[in-house]
């Protein structure tokens, strides 16, 4: 699903993102719901980040979300492990610098096509520029997403790589 959306970024830097775990819901600009291996999945978009809840939908299992959240410390990690509230959790982020406007245009268009015409996916466009975006996408298999976050006045790109895996 595309969403235009008619609000501008609230974070400005990828350096600026932080990420926490088992928040409640934040205030959304677009949600998508999406049943995956048993469980509902909600897909939100928050500004130029992101928030996804798995389970129901206001009493979320678990939570996972990238934003700049006044009070909560940065940076982004590069990799979390943990187990959560039932769930082995791994998450992955890299930050891409792009040097040239071409390679930075050439690589919003690849996480856009990555994420087109599918029903388990949900991108926002910002206004301002076409590459201002933040996308969701779901995995086909099990329950692991990934996500990324174009920054258009840096050229930088934040990709995220997430999955739970109920504890044995």
């Amino acid at each position: 699903m595309r969403a235009a959306l008619d609000t501008p970024y609230s974070d400005t830097r990828a350096d600026e993102l932080t990420f926490v775990l088992g928040l409640p819901p934040l205030e959304a600009l677009a949600t998508l719901a999406v049943e995956r291996a048993g469980h509902r999945v909600l897909l939100r978009l928050l500004g130029a980040s992101h928030q996804v809840l798995v389970g129901a939908p206001d009493d979320a299992d678990f939570s996972e979300t990238v934003a700049c959240l006044p009070g909560h410390p940065g940076p982004l990690p590069s990799r979390v492990e943990r187990q959560v509230a039932g769930w082995s959790y791994d998450f992955r982020a890299e930050t891409a610098a792009h040097h040239r406007d071409g390679d930075f245009v050439r690589a919003v268009d690849a996480a856009r096509r990555h994420t087109e015409g599918r029903d388990d996916a949900l991108t926002g466009t910002f206004p301002g520029s076409p590459h201002a975006l933040t996308a969701l996408a779901l995995d086909p298999a099990g329950l692991a997403w990934r996500t990324w976050h174009a920054y258009p006045q840096t050229r930088e790109i934040v990709m995220t790589w997430s999955r739970l895996e109920p504890r044995p």
